[in-house]
């Protein structure tokens, strides 16, 4: 009898802890991939800075200034010719530097015709995408975005809005998404590969059968006037390409499409165009454009902060509510769900789970677990770690046994 007693209060209480309240180290976002590019000073001045070692300072400032935006993810639009790469390199080891991944969005300057370069055909572009993947594994971590054209319309097989030719477009796409993922394949690192379309080209090329040869991801430039206009757009392409979207570019004011907005109503407008975007599931990732040195800048070029700045990162670095989900004895629940009509999370191993929250904003959700009550929850950010208790559904004699014992030996009971 000693031993099954014994027995009794080892199984018990084996698996009885104090709750723990370490927080996740990762900050959670909204989206996959959080971008701002760079492309008027990563590629507008590769040739002109490639010698200048003096421009580093400036290349460390921008990046500096992103990461401290909250993205996950630098855009660089440097190319890939053989010239570029040493510039290419500075940027990409300065974005390691502030841990940052790369999405790569630059070309082959002959695609486009940049830097005089002579013109590319469809099939040596694709060649020399493979070629400048195998020949430069260090330039890429696991995690980063590669674009071997941006618009791919502007080169190769042109637009097929005006050729006509959208069979001949697809095939290009799906043959560049192969190449390169074969080659990233052979040098064991996992990219995400988005090659983008301008929005309407986007409407034209992406139907099912071709997206699903792209990874069922694909990417769109897509610059419109009204908030309102973007989500709409990017639901209706994700819709009829039954893929998830990347929204490669983005950004206000363009002079021709927004008008000249002030710095004020530069912002108004972001913070509108990222509230619509949040609660939208088949959006994965956005870059704006750009950094600096266009009508559409986050940071004066003499590194002055605009006010969208605050608004992005508002965005891009949520606020967010931190808790740990444990039974009526304190210990966690793993197996927990954390559902709020904007996003869902689940428990790590011991029970915590990080969420966002819109900007000013706290969130209801949903607390579940297999075996357990389901439970609504008010989410609110703080700097503490909320223990929220969920009580098991269907009791049995072991674990009511365990409830009378922990009543009668005088331990907490959470509730």
């Amino acid at each position: 009898m000693a031993f099954l007693a014994l027995f009794l209060i080892v199984f018990l209480f084996s698996g009885i802890a104090s709750p723990s309240f370490a927080a996740s180290s990762s900050h959670p976002t909204w989206w996959q991939i959080q971008s701002i590019d760079t492309m008027k000073y990563s590629r507008d001045l590769a040739r002109e800075k490639s010698k200048d070692s003096g421009f580093d300072s400036v290349i460390d400032t921008q990046v500096k200034n992103i990461a401290a935006a909250g993205t996950t993810h630098i855009a660089l639009a440097t190319p890939y010719d053989e010239e570029f790469i040493p510039y290419l390199k500075r940027w990409v080891n300065t974005a390691r530097k502030y841990q940052l991944n790369v999405w790569f969005r630059g070309n082959f300057s002959g695609w486009e015709g940049w830097f005089g370069y002579p013109p590319l055909s469809a099939a040596d572009h694709t060649a020399k995408i493979s070629q400048f993947i195998i020949q430069n594994p260090d330039l890429f971590a696991d995690g980063d975005v590669f674009s071997s054209c941006p618009e791919c319309e502007n080169g190769g097989p042109g637009d097929p809005r005006r050729t006509g030719q959208v069979d001949r477009f697809r095939r290009f796409l799906i043959s560049e998404y192969q190449s390169s993922l074969s080659a990233f394949s052979r040098i064991h690192k996992k990219v995400i590969l988005v090659n983008s379309t301008n929005g309407d080209v986007a409407k034209l090329v992406f139907d099912p059968d071709t997206s699903s040869q792209l990874g069922s991801l694909i990417g769109i430039d897509h610059y419109v006037k009204s908030p309102d206009s973007l989500s709409r757009d990017i639901a209706r392409i994700a819709k009829q390409s039954k893929s998830r979207v990347v929204l490669g570019e983005f950004g206000a004011p363009i002079p021709d499409i927004h008008g000249r907005l002030t710095p004020k109503e530069q912002s108004v407008w972001l913070d509108k165009v990222l509230k619509n975007l949040i609660p939208m599931p088949d959006l994965a990732g956005l870059n704006y454009w750009t950094n600096t040195g266009s009508s559409t800048q986050l940071w004066t070029e003499s590194g002055e902060p605009e006010p969208a700045v605050d608004v992005l990162t508002s965005y891009y670095f949520p606020s967010t509510s931190t808790g740990q989900v444990i039974d009526e004895f304190g210990s966690p629940i793993s197996s927990a769900h954390i559902v709020t009509p904007l996003k869902s999370v689940s428990a790590d191993a011991d029970g915590h789970f990080q969420i966002p929250l819109m900007p000013d904003q706290s969130a209801k959700a949903e607390i579940s677990a297999q075996g357990y009550f389901a439970r609504e929850y008010n989410l609110y950010s703080s700097n503490d770690i909320t223990q929220i208790v969920l009580k098991k559904a269907s009791p049995g004699i072991i674990y009511n046994l365990k409830y009378l014992i922990f009543r009668l030996l005088g331990y907490k009971i959470y509730s």
